[in-house]
This record gives structure tokens, sequence and C-alpha cells, in this order.
């Protein structure tokens, strides 16, 4: 599919069709690490050599006065030059720093394509000497190790990330004739093609209807130059470049909060697992150590919960509290939620449960103890009376 064409006649006299409107963008991967269960509120003052700022995003859509954007800490580092698919390219790097323990590093390749098609090599992304992710995991564990002093109960050993990948192209877009067109048209006009470039789907043909409609059935628009369409292992943002952060910035929390909700998943399957061991071997521990383990896990998680809230206080924005229901709802972010707080639950019963046979067992000495107090002072009365 060609945008923007111009004819020429070759040796054969037939016409030729030769592509004049390339799409021109960039591609932002977003890469989502957990490296520890909480962090002190210590500044951070300089990461990896270079020195950390704090995060901004100005709302360039109708918005209320006073938004509510969580701005984490960021370090902006110095560019990769490396050989990607179509030559030489410049890659941008930054991270930032989140409270919960976590950090998201995101990394932008730009490009100029003739097809849409054209951008599924860039998903699996290969350098002349190595792949994107190596590289990205390799810069992780650089930044594990460097932000050590700041955590609370570092992990050993860097769990799989959690990656996203964000295809921006710059609008407006033109149609067949060069001219611009709506963004919406446009998708109509290409909903194949995008949706195999959101599932990394190399041969567009064979899509069926219904997978290329469930691809690209949630997109949003607000004016007519810019559209997102979101799937759950990747995105499409039209719009011009100087929006694009803003949309990115949600895309990456919502990522994130799917990073560290799988991250705390874990934590209460290996706290579940413990705690009915315990239970069903009580001379591993005592019952007293185990209830104060659970009612630990309880505190911990809860005010994880209320942080974990706090990094997407960005609702104040319509249009982006939108973009951010519908990529939860991608992320199935309320079903990890629920069954977070379904596990949560039984950790409770199981406190509960504990606490009752505490309480239970305290109540049987109390009562042992009243009728010893009974026994002895019935002897001491009968001794009395018989001297």
């Amino acid at each position: 599919m060609i945008e923007g064409v111009d004819q020429t006649r070759g040796m054969d006299g037939r016409a030729m069709v030769k592509p004049t409107r390339p799409y021109v963008g960039e591609v932002v991967y977003v890469f989502a690490f957990d490296l520890a269960y909480d962090m002190s509120r210590k500044p951070v003052r300089e990461l990896l050599g270079q020195p950390v700022a704090q995060f901004a995003v100005d709302a360039s859509k109708r918005s209320p006065r006073h938004l509510f954007f969580f701005k984490p800490q960021m370090v902006r580092l110095p560019a990769w030059e490396r050989l990607g698919p179509s030559g030489a390219v410049r890659v941008e790097r930054t991270v930032k720093i989140l409270p919960v323990g976590a950090i998201s590093i995101t990394i932008r390749v730009p490009f100029a394509v003739q097809q849409v098609g054209d951008l599924v090599d860039y998903h699996d992304l290969q350098f002349h000497s190595s792949t994107l992710q190596d590289e990205v995991r390799h810069m992780a564990e650089e930044v594990r190790r460097e932000l050590a002093p700041y955590y609370i109960r570092p992990v050993t050993e860097l769990a799989p990330e959690e990656a996203y990948t964000v295809f921006c192209l710059q609008s407006p877009l033109g149609g067949r004739d060069g001219a611009p067109v709506r963004a919406e048209d446009w998708l109509k006009e290409h909903r194949r093609e995008v949706a195999a470039l959101l599932t990394q789907e190399p041969d567009i043909d064979h899509l069926s209807t219904q997978e290329a409609d469930e691809s690209t059935g949630r997109h949003l628009s607000y004016y007519e130059h810019d559209l997102v369409v979101m799937d759950w292992d990747a995105a499409l943002i039209i719009d011009q470049p100087e929006n694009f952060d803003e949309t990115l910035y949600v895309l990456e929390l919502a990522n994130l909060q799917l990073a560290e909700l799988e991250a705390y998943d874990r934590i209460l399957d290996e706290a579940l697992v413990r705690s009915y061991r315990d239970l069903s071997e009580r001379k591993t521990r005592s019952r007293g150590n185990v209830l104060r383990e659970l009612r630990d896990i309880r505190i911990d998680l809860a005010r994880f919960n209320d942080e974990l809230s706090n990094i997407t206080k960005f609702f104040g924005d319509w249009h982006l509290a939108r973009i951010y229901e519908n990529i939860s709802a991608r992320f199935h972010l309320g079903d990890w939620h629920r069954s977070i707080d379904g596990k949560l639950k039984t950790l409770d019963d199981l406190y509960q449960l504990l606490k009752h046979d505490q309480n239970n067992l305290l109540m049987v000495v109390l009562e042992v103890t009243v009728v010893l107090l009974f026994v002895i002072d019935l002897v001491f009365l009968f001794l009395g009376l018989k001297h």
C-alpha cells in the first residue's frame, strides 16, 4: 500500500508507481523492571554518570487547570549509534525511577518507511552485533547495582521484563493523492496493515477480518489528525511529534503497573505457600511467627496498593484518562487487582483463623489458671480447717 505517488514511464513504456510520501516517526520500546520490594525516599542525584531530574509532561488536549500527573525521577542517557534494519540509527535512552522499587527504560529509534508493513521488522529489533533486549537488560543490571543503596529488599536476580512497543507516526498522514486525510479515515483504509503491525504478523493476506477488527478495536481520537490504537503487545500513535510524550507516558505507567502487579502476585503466591506449609507442619515455626509474618504482609501490600494507584494520578486530563482506561482493559489490570485482592483475602482469612486459634488457646489457659487457683484455694482452706 503506497501513500502519495507520482507515475513515471519505464523503458517498456508502462507506468511505474513511485512512492513520494514515506511514513516518518519513531518506535518507542518500553521496558519495566521490578528491582526491589520498596525504595527509600532519599532523592537520587546521579545515575550512570548522568544527573537525575524530575520528569514532566504537559497535556496538549483540553484539560482542567490543575493536572494530577505523577512526576518520577528521570535520567537521560547518552544516545547509542547502532546499525538497525534501515542502516545507522541514533538510539535515545531514558530511565525513570519509580518509588515502588521499579524502573522503566524507554528506547527511541527513528524510522522512515514506505509501507506500514515495513515496521514489522522493528518489533524484535536486531542490531549489528546484539539485540535491543540484551542491551536493555545489561543496562537494567547496571541501574540495579547503582541503586542498591536506595532499595529495600532488592532482588538478587532480574525477573523477565515487561516490554511494550509503540509505533509513533507523524501526522497528518497522506492519502493516495498525497493530500492529508483524517486519522480515523486512514485507519479504516489500513486496518489490516495496522493489525498485522500490532500483532507482528508478516503475512497480512492470511490475517482474518475478525482478528484485524479485534486488534484495532480499541482506538481513540481527539483531533482529526491524531489517533491511538492499543493492543496487548503494541500500540500505534498518530500525532504531532511534540504530543507523543503525553500518550507514551500513560502507556508506560500502565506497563509498569502490570510488571509490579505480576511481581507482587509472585510474592503473594510464595507467602501463601509458606503459610499453608507452616500451618500443616507446626514444628517448623511457631504460630506466633506465622501470625506476625501474615500481619506484615497485609500491611505492606496495603501500602503498595496505595502507592501503585498514586502513580496514575493523571485523570485530570480526560483524553488521557480514556487512553488509560482502554490500555488497562488490554492489560487486564482490573483482573490482576482482583486476583491480588482475592489472595489478600485468603491471607486475611488465615490471619483471622490463627488469631482465633490464639485467642481460644489464651482463653483455655485462663480457664485452666482460674480452676487451678480455685483448687489451690480449696486446699489451703481445707488445711486451715484441719489445723
